[in-house]
């Protein structure tokens, strides 16, 4: 779903607009701002490979978007190639393609945190495994400061120096989340936890393709104490949907203030959203069942111009190890009176997780990671999953509620080698997780996962 950079140490950056919050202490030059290279760059490629199990679970009943009792084994594929250009000082270019292949385990559905971040959600029937357009964008930057650190190459970063504070725009075909949720210790699928609740707020209903992407912008104002972000996107026709409205008819818009002062090395990022599409409402669609005498079904009770509003609160700390051992926490809650439409269907949650570095045991490249997560559902959700409603990820035809929890720990080994300017870098990853009240129900369950993932990158 995601771009996901991987380091030589546990935590992964995040994207260029936070390279300086991301770390305040970096010591600015006094060098003027500006590209290293003003020629087209490949400024990275990337392979993961996934194989997971699920195991077979207690199961009363089920129904189409159920986990299968049965248990499962699937693997999926990602290759990625991501481009830059710098003509000047002040505007740069980004190409990437990428293209899936596989299928998460149970067709990638029954879950609200599912288990495979780089699974792309079965939204689209027929959705071709061919290589695709990920991003392709303009980014340009106002500085506001002579300060001009250095920034390193990586996916989707040009490298050079870039004012410590500027203003700054992107505009294009984009992933919203590069820009927002990002975590150091929490933020990356191909590298670390694999739990969608573990690597984003999954109470965060994005604007988004079934991919993952969308046309929009995001401005905002980067200094190295305080950021603040703006965004505006495109969202999908219908749940989970594959084509995009107009912005006129159906918008995703953020805001995100990010606090990262130079004297304390702890991150807090405040997230606020609203959503305006053709959305249903779980009680509406739950009366019209009960005056008809049918199965409520949120699709038939689409309205254009509904609304749904949510905030999260995000926190990453280091603990030592020169940052590569630290913690992170994410808050997140919607209204949930009309349908999780985009990412998943969770309401409420609370995710917590460390990862501590392997130069502890002589291995200063490896690390090992723990995670927990508690989710849940607003009640007119609930009731209309009760009453024998589907989502586009949930749907066991009856519900006895109850929060989903998740743990999920993993250990990353890894391996890198000097190839040109540029490292290449191998991981390979075993995954466990395990899931109680599997789709907020409490009469189905438990769950463990396996996986086994390998990631190259260059």
């Amino acid at each position: 779903m995601l771009l996901s950079a991987a380091l030589a140490a546990c935590p992964v950056p995040g994207n260029a607009m936070d390279a300086v919050t991301a770390d305040s202490a970096a010591a600015a030059s006094g060098a003027a701002a500006g590209p290293d290279s003003r020629w087209p760059q490949l400024l990275g490629a990337q392979y993961t490979f996934i194989e997971q199990w699920q195991s077979g679970l207690t199961s009363p009943y089920r129904g189409a978007l159920s986990l299968d009792p049965a248990g499962d084994q699937q693997a999926t594929h990602t290759i990625g190639f991501y481009s830059g250009w710098a003509p000047l000082d002040w505007g740069q270019l980004y190409f990437d393609v990428e293209k899936f292949m596989g299928a998460g385990v149970s067709g990638a559905t029954g879950l609200g945190g599912l288990t495979n971040g780089d699974v792309i959600r079965q939204g689209v029937a027929g959705l071709k495994k061919e290589f695709y357009i990920a991003r392709l964008y303009a980014r340009f930057m106002l500085p506001l400061a002579d300060d001009a650190p250095s920034i390193e190459r990586a996916a989707d970063q040009i490298p050079g120096r870039e004012a410590a504070r500027r203003l700054e725009l992107k505009v294009g075909w984009l992933s919203v989340a590069d820009d927002f949720d990002r975590n150091r210790y929490g933020g990356s699928a191909r590298t670390q936890f694999m739990n969608w609740s573990l690597w984003q707020s999954t109470s965060w209903d994005y604007g988004a393709d079934t991919r993952g992407y969308t046309d929009g912008f995001v401005v905002g104002y980067i200094s190295p104490e305080w950021s603040l972000k703006y965004g505006m996107y495109r969202m999908p026709t219908v749940a989970n949907g594959q084509t995009l409205e107009t912005l006129n008819r159906a918008r995703n818009q953020n805001l995100e203030l990010t606090l990262s002062p130079a004297a304390i090395t702890t991150v807090v990022r405040l997230l606020a959203y609203v959503n305006t599409a053709k959305l249903g409402d779980y009680q509406q669609a739950l009366a019209i069942a009960t005056a008809t005498g049918s199965v409520p079904n949120i699709a038939a009770d689409a309205q254009e111009g509904r609304h749904k509003v949510g905030f999260g609160v995000n926190l990453e700390q280091p603990l030592a190890d020169g940052g590569n051992t630290g913690a992170f926490m994410r808050l997140g809650w919607n209204d949930a009176h009309t349908e999780d439409f985009v990412f998943t269907e969770v309401d409420r949650l609370l995710s917590a997780g460390a990862d501590l570095s392997g130069v502890h045991w002589r291995r200063g490249e490896d690390c090992v990671g723990l995670g927990l997560a508690v989710e849940g559902l607003s009640d007119p959700h609930r009731a209309y999953l009760a009453a024998g409603g589907s989502g586009f990820l949930l749907g066991d035809g009856r519900l006895s509620y109850a929060r989903e929890q998740i743990i999920e720990t993993y250990y990353r080994a890894q391996w890198s080698w000097s190839l040109g300017q540029a490292p290449l870098r191998l991981q390979l990853t075993p995954d466990f997780q395990y899931i109680q009240n599997p789709g907020f129900n409490g009469d189905r369950g438990p769950v463990r996962f396996y996986a086994v993932r390998l990631h190259l990158e260059y």
